[in-house]
């Protein structure tokens, strides 16, 4: 679709992503953000509920699911993933949301906050990424292996990698196979954009960074971690909530890195009664 000239100059060169939204116009938002081995299908589990009492809206983030990645998407190119969900916002006529992401969708959700506080009215991460937190072995290790498995060609390799290294314990085999349709499709359309980059003598297709303040997080945030989760990551869910004003933490005993869909729902309640603010019920 054309992007109109004033939310260019707003919010650079983004898109209106694919996005699903369900609910009540007049009902508090929540938007949901994927993590970066999913697309918005891993909340299925979870919206049914959720739009009950809330608008609901979880997009596909660029190079994700069915939105797409191209040529003019060049890396330190003119878009970032938090003004493509501003901008998603302001489609949508919604002032501001409460923003669960997951994994790396809880660092654009740390994003957002920075870059247009006004839009986040609470933050709700599941297992984040974060920046401020040093590579460990076992990441090096995993960013190693998915190198060696995409440069030989071997997709399916490379799913299976995430897959192991991604789920906790809980997941099922319906949930593994859930899991690998969805970072297979990523890949799918990540290794196109970058072979169509190639053979145009162009950079690959990416967001220009945004630099996240966390100490400048002004919204209550609630971050969860799992124990069977990756050091890295674990670290990253502690360091948000250490430099967060006021963050809440919790770890979960049973989890591994995707805890919606492990345990859907448990993750189900935990949202409901964090989003309705009952400070009763935060435990999982």
């Amino acid at each position: 679709m054309v992007v109109p000239a004033a939310l260019r100059a707003l919010y650079g060169d983004l898109m209106i992503l694919v996005h699903d939204a369900v609910g009540a116009a007049e009902s508090p938002a929540v938007v949901l953000l994927h993590a970066g081995v999913a697309d918005r299908r891993m909340w299925d589990a979870v919206v049914p509920s959720l739009q009950h009492r809330f608008r609901v809206v979880r997009p596909d983030l660029r190079g994700y699911g069915e939105s797409p990645l191209s040529l003019d998407d060049a890396d330190g190119g003119g878009y970032t993933n938090a003004g493509d969900v501003a901008a998603l916002l302001d489609e949508l006529g919604i002032e501001d949301a409460a923003v669960v992401g997951a994994s790396f969708g809880g660092q654009v959700a740390l994003e957002l906050a920075t870059a247009h506080p006004a839009r986040v009215r609470e933050l709700v991460l599941l297992c984040p990424a974060a920046p401020g937190v040093p590579d460990t072995a076992a990441s090096d290790a995993f960013d190693a292996a998915e190198h060696r498995l995409l440069s030989d060609g071997d997709v399916e390799g490379a799913v299976r990698l995430n897959v192991d290294t991604w789920l906790g314990p809980d997941a099922d085999e319906d949930t593994r196979t859930a899991l690998a349709a969805m970072q297979r499709r990523a890949f799918e359309v990540q290794l196109a954009a970058d072979a169509a980059a190639s053979a145009a003598g162009e950079p690959e297709p990416g967001p220009r960074e945004v630099e996240i303040d966390l100490p400048g997080v002004k919204v209550p945030t609630y971050v969860v971690s799992g124990a069977h989760d990756m050091d890295l990551l674990r670290a990253c869910a502690a360091h948000v909530a250490a430099q967060v004003p006021g963050a809440e933490h919790t770890v979960l005993g049973w989890a591994g890195h995707l805890p919606v869909l492990e345990r859907p729902d448990a993750v189900r309640a935990l949202l409901l009664d964090v989003l309705r603010d009952d400070p009763t019920v935060h435990a999982p």
